[in-house]
């Protein structure tokens, strides 16, 4: 499990950072205001582009705590900025890489309980995985991508397949 939970989430969120330096370079050639950017919605009952990166830092941060058996740390959302963004994201990244391979042993089958319209659902670790936490990040992973190219920035699917990620 921490081979696949590490790995993926840690190159889709190099990948998104990567996104997020596009994005600013976007703005700052064509002289837009980064806000424009940030609280873009793709339609009104949506979440604008700055809490679908909290949410896909946050869906990968929680599930590499709850597989590993820990209570998820909490990541205030208070960012306003692309720089404040990628910091987000890098503490993320640091967040999941700061459990040991061996806090993952048993993972699969460790059972998980999660909070969903206010009532406890459990699920082994591989359940919540796949049916619960990779969907969910994903989702918001790709309403940020979405909101990037509606508003003209240049990028492709190696971009969101984080071809080059770091």
């Amino acid at each position: 499990m921490s081979a696949i939970n590490l790995s993926v989430y840690d190159r889709f969120l190099g990948g998104l950072s990567a996104l997020l330096d596009k994005a600013e370079a976007h703005c700052t050639a064509r002289n837009i205001k980064p806000e424009a950017i940030l609280q873009f919605r793709l339609y009104p009952d949506m979440f604008p582009f700055v809490k679908q990166v909290q949410l896909t830092c946050d869906f990968a941060a929680r599930a590499a705590a709850r597989l590993a058996g820990a209570e998820p740390r909490s990541f205030p959302d208070t960012e306003t900025s692309f720089a404040e963004l990628k910091d987000r994201i890098a503490a993320a990244r640091a967040y999941i890489a700061s459990f040991p391979a061996s806090a993952y042993e048993g993972a699969d089958d460790r059972a998980v309980t999660i909070k969903v319209r206010g009532a406890d659902m459990t699920m082994t670790g591989a359940q919540f995985y796949c049916t619960y936490s990779l969907p969910q990040f994903y989702f918001h992973l790709t309403t940020a991508y979405n909101i990037l190219r509606h508003n003209g920035i240049e990028i492709g699917k190696l971009d969101f397949m984080a071809a080059n990620a770091g």
